[in-house]
């Protein structure tokens, strides 16, 4: 058997419609499945275009008259319909120019025999309406099918809002039930229905028979035409009663399309006969007419033919009604503090969060564009960028810190408690945007990043371990490329040219022919020729040799071995994954990391490797960002986990841009960068800034009494220890001096033009006196506001204040600026990412320098030896004018972790630099900065277990 789907305006069958009411059909492509016995199901792509209307068939008379196979009442009802197609279609098209409503027909062929179907095709029949289902292009779906082939799986398989034929129980239901308004009701029973009441005679007591089988259109054509007051019987055609209630009858409607002969004489004067068969499968219809001159299809078929048209529109209007932005109905989850506050993991628990697909529908997430893993997380699809481009970005907030103590100062739990308060206590939309923690702090000291106390994210578990994988998917990408690395240098050290040619280019079926990527390569190297026998053997040995130089391969490992390897966060793959604004530039960006230099200089990369399409397969779903939410039931992407030292420690420009599309016009975005404003903030600004082109409103300056006092000269703290009693007692000396550090951070969130609100995280340990004087000290050293927060024992209730003074602060606006230019103007030169011979190292130097001495406080910088001659050879590749991320300890505004406060009158030394050219920055490696730092002695991983009864995990913080 073959079946077929068409997607088009009108069905081709229709005649009376396409040639009377001008419905016209464009071939758009085609799609073929088959089943087990090689039946074909396909779909071809038709687009719709506008009706005009014409002539057609007029319904059966209830008078003792002839019937007329043309009038005007048929052609104005039809006329009619096409018409408020024409004016709704327009009015969507004034905001949707491009919407083509389109109609999806799986019908049968003219040749096919009811006794051949093969009832597996009824699985591919299913499959072919799941796909149709998924498929936006689409906004109805009709199945012209034999009746005894549509059962109740095949009916209930399309999506009731694409039901434009009224066959799910979901829209005969709502029919039942007389609501109507967000459903479909059958085309064939409203035709039906239309003809009657456009009749002179009325309808009420008239007596009607509804002859043939069950099915959705019966009960459809039953409860509508009882809801218009006729009187209504049915029978089957074996029914030992028919001939009486044909008799009996102003309206006689028949079901079936095979039925027997039904005989003149039971039809009295004036009886209206409307057969449905032809409307059903019309290629049955044929012989009927000629069989009983006085029955008659009655116009039906071209009748829901334009019916089933309006319904298409009107999916279309609800489609793109669904598409704009919506309003969001959030429920916010209750808190129920307790004192003391128990451990991160019991509070996480304690709370049931809602199902991942409540939360997305209450933030107008489209189940389309949501990716369960799980029931409290989920992928989304940036195809809501697409969906909301037109939708302005709502307020964009930073949380950023002065400088940490080992322990951390709560920027997590700042970022999660304003975004609480926001969302659930001054019901402002509100997102929260944090990086993903890695298995170095969850199992080494600081623990996770999932917030902490009553301001967290839940299930705090998830969130700290795997999540969904990411920087699993970035390991292995990371790692295959290195693995391409040492495959290529063994291969070319032990292979001929022409065995490296026919290796690389192998010949399948007598014919060799080049990858993509491997033509990409030819391109870059200035062969254009695109069929391998034309290449010359110096062309040949050109292509197949990148010659790669052992001494200077440049990539590092992920995995933790002790030596000339990185931690996976220090990955210039997380660095492009946290900086991307897309699949197809996240490839471009993985296509161009340099792994390496050849033997005579030249930059080798990932394309050159021919590795760029497999790095982009591993990484295209870590590319989505994942949605959780807070104990409060606000929504939070967690994307990305670069750290701030080693990388630019900020969460990705993808969830930043969907949230800020989602919250709304005065919504808020809170996302946080990475340890203090000098590293985690200048690199937010200055790199990811210029990347995404967003611009920030505010900074939130988080601050502690306890880091503080640290500047102020208070002893060092060791995690797990107890604190020190500086830190315990009352001590404002310690907490005055200490502030040098936190106006030395506003001072530097100023020099980018953004106003400052600092949030002092209290801690059970400070007195009311050093919560006053810091935040006296932040207002008087230039901060908008400084607010004492209570949110991690208090929830997003402990944070309105701090809200209420965000809300304020970013209705303001700021002037926000560069601390400096990628083109560094010197002594009249211009210096650009080209070579410039009479300054050719000031680019980079200049932008190191600038950092040094306007955000760290140096005096100027000293580079080595071995960073010179890198600085130099980036010059000469082109590569001087991208920005800079330094790699320094984030325990100090210098180098060294044991100055604290402010210092000043250093020399920033400057061991090594390195490049991330398909991430976009230079990194300078600044003092014995390590990019895989170890272990502690004594690591959290110790405490960490799971129980293999309830496979509940212990320890977890």
């Amino acid at each position: 058997m073959r079946l077929s789907a068409a997607l088009r305006h009108a069905h081709r069958s229709h005649a009376s419609l396409r040639a009377g009411a001008g419905a016209r059909a464009l071939k758009w492509g085609n799609r073929h499945l088959h089943d087990n016995n090689n039946n074909k199901v396909s779909s071809s792509w038709l687009r719709e275009a506008s009706s005009t209307s014409g002539t057609s068939e007029t319904a059966a008379s209830f008078k003792s008259q002839p019937i007329k196979r043309e009038g005007p009442m048929f052609e104005s009802t039809v006329s009619d319909i096409i018409q408020r197609c024409k004016e709704e279609l327009g009015s969507i098209r004034v905001t949707n120019p491009a919407l083509k409503p389109t109609l999806a027909i799986i019908q049968a062929g003219e040749d096919d025999r009811l006794m051949e179907i093969n009832k597996k095709m009824a699985g591919k029949v299913v499959e072919e309406i799941l796909r149709l289902n998924d498929d936006n292009r689409v906004h109805g779906i009709f199945l012209h099918l034999p009746q005894s082939f549509l059962s109740k799986n095949v009916r209930n398989a399309i999506k009731p809002q694409k039901d434009v034929d009224g066959v799910s129980d979901l829209n005969v239901g709502r029919v039942v039930l007389g609501n109507q308004r967000d459903g479909f009701t059958s085309p064939v029973a409203a035709a039906v229905l239309e003809l009657l009441a456009r009749h002179d005679a009325p309808l009420v007591t008239k007596m009607a028979v509804l002859v043939g089988v069950e099915g959705p259109l019966r009960v459809t054509l039953q409860f509508l035409l009882q809801n218009n007051g006729m009187i209504l019987q049915t029978c089957l055609w074996n029914s030992e009663n028919l001939q009486k209630q044909i008799m009996d009858s102003d309206v006689v409607i028949l079901l079936d399309i095979n039925q027997k002969h039904l005989p003149a004489t039971w039809l009295r004067p004036g009886v209206a006969v409307i057969h449905l068969g032809s409307a059903l499968m019309e290629e049955h219809a044929a012989g009927w007419e000629r069989r009983a001159e006085a029955e008659s299809t009655a116009g039906v078929v071209p009748l829901s033919a334009a019916l089933r048209m309006e319904h298409v529109v009107r999916s279309a209007r609800r489609w793109t009604q669904e598409q704009q932005y919506q309003p969001w109905k959030l429920r916010p989850l209750k808190l129920h503090p307790m004192s003391p506050v128990p451990s991160d993991l019991e509070v996480s628990r304690a709370q049931t969060p809602k199902p991942i697909s409540q939360l997305a529908q209450e933030i107008g997430i489209l189940p389309e564009e949501l990716e369960a893993h799980g029931n409290t997380k989920a992928k989304v699809h940036l195809s809501l960028l697409n969906r909301l481009q037109h939708q302005p970005d709502g307020k964009y907030v930073l949380v950023a810190g002065i400088t940490p103590t080992p322990l951390g100062e709560g920027k997590s739990t700042v970022t999660v408690g304003l975004t609480q308060a926001l969302s659930a206590h001054l019901k402002l939309n509100s997102f929260a945007c944090l990086r993903q923690p890695s298995q170095g702090p969850t199992f080494g000291v600081k623990g996770g990043a999932a917030g902490g106390g009553y301001a967290q994210v839940i299930p705090m578990e998830e969130f700290n371990l795997h999540l969904t994988g990411d920087i699993h998917a970035i390991i292995a990408a990371n790692n295959l490329v290195a693995a391409a690395i040492d495959a290529r240098i063994f291969h070319e050290a032990t292979q001929s040219d022409k065995g490296l040619f026919s290796r690389l280019v192998p010949s399948v079926n007598g014919v060799r022919c080049f990858s993509p990527i491997q033509l990409t390569r030819l391109q870059h190297l200035g062969i254009n020729k695109s069929d391998p026998g034309e290449l010359t053997p110096q062309e040949v040995s050109t292509f197949v040799r990148l010659d790669l130089d052992p001494e200077k391969v440049t990539w590092q490992r992920v995995s933790p071995l002790p030596t000339q390897f990185d931690i996976a966060v220090a990955s210039e793959i997380m660095a492009i994954l946290a900086l991307t604004d897309g699949l197809a530039d996240m490839r471009s960006r993985l296509g161009r990391m340099v792994v390496g230099s050849s033997r005579t200089g030249k930059p080798i990369t990932a394309d050159d490797l021919g590795v760029t399409g497999a790095l982009a397969v591993l990484m295209k779903d870590a590319v989505k960002p994942t949605l959780m939410q807070t104990l409060e039931g606000t929504p939070v992407f967690v994307h990305a986990g670069p750290f701030a030292n080693i990388a630019h420690g900020n969460s990705s420009v993808l969830a930043d841009k969907l949230a800020l599309k989602l919250v709304g016009e005065d919504g808020y975005v809170v996302t946080e960068a990475g340890f203090g404003a000098d590293i985690g903030m200048e690199k937010f600004f200055n790199i990811k800034c210029r990347t995404s082109g967003l611009r920030p409103n505010v900074v939130v300056l988080v601050a502690t009494v306890r880091a503080l006092k640290m500047h102020g000269g208070g002893p060092n703290v060791t995690a797990g220890a107890p604190l020190p009693k500086e830190y315990i007692d009352e001590n404002l000396q310690l907490v005055k001096d200490g502030c040098s550090n936190l106006k030395k951070q506003i001072q530097i969130a100023h020099l980018f033009g953004v106003p400052v609100v600092v949030a002092l995280n209290v801690f059970k340990t400070d007195s009311e006196a050093e919560i006053d004087l810091v935040c006296r000290i932040a207002e008087a050293s230039g901060a908008s506001a400084a607010v004492p927060c209570h949110h991690w024992s208090r929830g997003g209730r402990g944070s309105v204040e701090l809200a209420h003074a965000v809300k304020e602060v970013a209705s303001q606006g700021s002037h926000f600026q560069f601390l400096y230019n990628l083109q560094v103007i010197l002594s009249g030169c211009l210096l650009v990412s080209c070579f410039v011979s009479n300054c050719q190292q000031e680019p980079i130097i200049e932008k190191i320098r600038t950092i040094a001495q306007k955000v760290y406080g140096a005096d100027d910088i000293e580079l080595s030896t071995e960073a010179q001659t890198k600085m130099e050879y980036f010059n000469q590749q082109g590569f001087s004018g991208l920005p800079i991320c330094m790699a320094k300890t984030h325990l100090s505004l210098s180098h060294m972790p044991e100055k604290k406060g402010a210092p000043s009158g250093f020399i920033l030394p400057i061991r090594d630099i390195r490049a991330s050219i398909g991430a976009g920055f230079i990194y300078p490696l600044v003092g014995t900065m390590s990019t895989m730092p170890g272990l502690p002695t004594r690591p959290c991983f110790y405490d960490i277990d799971l129980d293999p009864v309830t496979e509940e995990i212990k320890g977890l913080f």
